[in-house]
């Protein structure tokens, strides 16, 4: 495909493709030209180079998040919505979790979403300050409770790429068993879900510790 017969729209959304299939680490300008069927030189016109094509992906993913209106939702609806959500785009598209370690995102699509945060916040009665650490107190918790998806695709490429990975995993899993099995409540829990698989959590663990959150959180309005 000649270069003026793509877009920066058409090439952000095959590198988002290529992201959510092979990661951080598979995205390249080789990889992304293929899937576009197109030289990598030619979407070199479009975008500067590979981090800014990656903040450009990551700011479009951001785009997408649907922000309830605080003006007909309480305060805890609208927040627990955007949590939730934020959680859900973090599920679809792990390599985020890789972003947010690794880069400095910015973008009109994550102001656009951090400033509706606050708002909700502040409609609530919170003051600036308090908003402040309520927005950043629960976009922590969302991207701690997403770390666990972020590590189970990595691990997944990486067993499908590196036949000896199986073997290196499951004898990983047997120490970790073994050095458990000395302790009486981790030894009371190897057979629980979360025991199962690698960064499994147990059913409603990401919904239970929102309400919590969000509870202490309100307990700042009556004081």
């Amino acid at each position: 495909m000649p270069r003026d017969a793509l877009t920066r729209d058409q090439i952000v959304r095959t590198a988002i493709e290529l992201l959510d299939a092979e990661g951080l680490e598979g995205l390249n300008m080789r990889a992304l030209g293929n899937r576009l069927n197109s030289a990598a030189t030619a979407v070199y016109w479009h975008v500067k180079n590979k981090n800014n094509l990656v903040l450009l992906a990551t700011d479009r993913v951001w785009s997408d998040l649907t922000l309830p209106d605080p003006a007909v939702n309480d305060w805890r609806t609208a927040a627990t919505t955007m949590a939730i959500d934020l959680h859900a785009m973090f599920t679809r598209h792990p390599w985020l979790v890789q972003v947010l370690a690794a880069h400095v995102v910015y973008g009109e699509g994550k102001a656009r979403h951090d400033d509706h945060s606050l708002a909700v916040y502040e409609a609530a009665g919170f003051t600036s300050d308090q908003a402040d650490q309520a927005t950043a107190a629960v976009f922590t918790y969302v991207l701690g409770n997403a770390a666990g998806t972020a590590a189970n695709a990595s691990l997944n490429r990486r067993l499908n790429e590196d036949p000896a990975a199986e073997a290196q995993l499951q004898d990983a899993m047997n120490k970790a068993r073994e050095i458990a099995m000395r302790y009486p409540r981790l030894r009371a829990r190897l057979e629980t879900p979360a025991a199962a698989a690698y960064a499994a959590s147990s059913d409603k663990t990401f919904e239970t510790g929102l309400g919590a959150l969000l509870d202490g959180l309100e307990q700042q309005l009556t004081l």
